[in-house]
């Protein structure tokens, strides 16, 4: 096979040992049919001249990559899933494939879903829906253009096999996804060892942190990297819950076991992006308590965090560690204020004044139930988008007199990038959006008769929508302090 110069082998993982995971063979598949290739980050990690057969020996069939992880590995984790623990869970239908940089310097990770059964599978089948596939792939796709840091889907194949699910009609297609992410170490892998009690293993694995994914934990003592690295963790985290809440985005399952060291938002199920602005909005049909609904995300990010920190109490006393956590409140407020004005294209003022004009402006989103994106499409640059807004849709909305405080508070302060509205997208009277009627819309023609039509220009429209934005969230994934 024949990689590119930018292709950087750097399979880490593997040097911790059968403590950290189990070795893992890929299931075997009747069908390799590719629905989605992403040669723009395959070209940033080196891989954008491989074959079409090359890239179904590797994500499809997972032939190693050259000089890379020799076997696959299924990552042993535990968690608390709706806040109750779980010490029986780990990687059950997916593992760590390879590791290699990026044209950042970042080490990221090509694991898979869907490939296949491990020692965690319990009573799973270890296979993936193509449906959920495609669910994965969408979901990435947008949250990346609108800013969101997030792992993003690398190849997508159609494997042939008729599987049996309870919340989709059945048998259904199959699939297998191979998703780009920076690191899959999850708080769970944190408790895990907590719970067995190994505090050495802990020390290992923030060991491997320092020399992987934070340079600034390096040359420290043990309790000085700890609690540098719950410092780095809170951050990071706290702008992963400010992101989502900037794009209206529910992540359904916000599970210990589904959030990463790094603060990158991944594994993408019952996902919902909101039509209208609710709090109470859910993901998950089985959410019954509403436990992770849209707006109290920052909430259950913020729980999360404390049982990561709980893990970090045999290395630092707990005294030491709760100022750092009690700090998340405030960095995810500023968080939330830099995520909405970037999606926004507005300059960003003086914290207090920022969230007394968020706070009117979702009171009015709530109230007013215009939808979410094209709100956000209608005013992007503030009142350089005035004219644009007049032509909208919901124009009408915007000449009530409740709206009147919004534009004062929020829409009139000095646009970023206002050169951005010759944008062709920008001529567009209603932005690409992913509410659950549009998903269905793309899914039912690949159903019923093959057709990816849909969903091929949705893709593209994305495409477009993310060169407009121009957010670029990797290139500025060292911001966070």
């Amino acid at each position: 096979m024949s990689v590119a110069p930018g292709y950087r082998p750097r399979p880490l993982f593997q040097s911790l040992g059968p403590d950290f995971a189990d070795p893992v063979t890929a299931a075997t598949f009747p069908q390799h049919t590719l629905r989605w290739r992403n040669q723009r980050w395959a070209a940033r990690v080196g891989l954008d001249s491989l074959t079409p057969q090359a890239w179904e020996n590797h994500f499809a069939r997972f032939a190693p990559l050259p000089d890379n992880q020799p076997q696959p590995l299924a990552m042993r984790y535990h968690g608390h899933q709706f806040r109750t623990y779980n010490p029986d869970i780990g990687d059950g239908r997916g593992f760590l494939f390879a590791q290699l940089e990026d044209d950042h310097g970042r080490l990221l990770d090509l694991a898979t879903k869907g490939s296949g059964q491990t020692p965690y599978s319990r009573f799973g089948d270890g296979r993936l829906t193509l449906k959920g596939g495609i669910r994965e792939v969408l979901a990435s796709h947008l949250l990346e253009a609108q800013g969101v840091y997030t792992s993003k889907a690398f190849a997508l194949f159609e494997t042939g096999e008729a599987l049996q699910r309870n919340d989709e009609p059945s048998p259904t297609r199959s699939a297998v996804l191979t998703r780009l992410s920076h690191s899959h170490l999850r708080f769970g892998v944190f408790q895990r060892h907590a719970y067995h009690e190994r505090p050495d293993l802990i020390a290992t694995l923030i060991e491997h942190i320092a020399y992987a994914y934070i340079e600034a934990l390096q040359g420290q003592s043990l309790e000085a990297q700890t609690e540098e690295l719950l410092r780095h963790v809170v951050a990071h985290t706290a702008r992963l819950a400010g992101q989502w809440m900037a794009a209206g985005f529910v992540h359904g399952v916000l599970n210990t076991d589904n959030m990463v060291i790094t603060g990158e938002s991944f594994d993408y199920g019952p996902w919902r992006f909101l039509p209208v602005s609710d709090p109470g909005f859910t993901a998950a049909y089985f959410d019954h308590s509403g436990l992770y609904a849209f707006g109290r995300q920052p909430q259950a990010v913020g729980w999360n965090l404390a049982q990561f920190a709980a893990t970090l109490t045999a290395l630092v006393p707990q005294d030491r560690l709760i100022p750092i956590l009690e700090d998340y409140g405030h960095v995810y407020s500023r968080a939330l204020a830099d995520a909405v004005f970037a999606r926004l294209g507005l300059e960003p003022g003086p914290l207090e004044q920022d969230l007394e004009s968020l706070a009117v402006f979702y009171e009015w989103l709530t109230k007013s139930e215009a939808p979410w994106d094209q709100v956000m499409h209608d005013w992007i640059c503030g009142s350089a988008s005035a004219d644009r807004a007049k032509h909208s849709p919901i124009a009408a909305v915007y000449e009530n007199t409740d709206f009147t405080a919004v534009r004062a508070g929020l829409f009139d302060r000095p646009p970023v990038q206002p050169e951005r509205l010759i944008h062709p997208y920008f001529q567009r009277s209603e932005p690409v959006s992913l509410t659950i009627d549009k998903v269905e819309a793309i899914w039912t023609p690949i159903a019923e008769r093959d057709d990816w039509t849909a969903f091929e220009q949705t893709c593209a429209d994305i495409d477009v929508m993310r060169d407009a934005l121009d957010l670029r969230p990797e290139a500025r994934w060292r911001d966070v302090t």
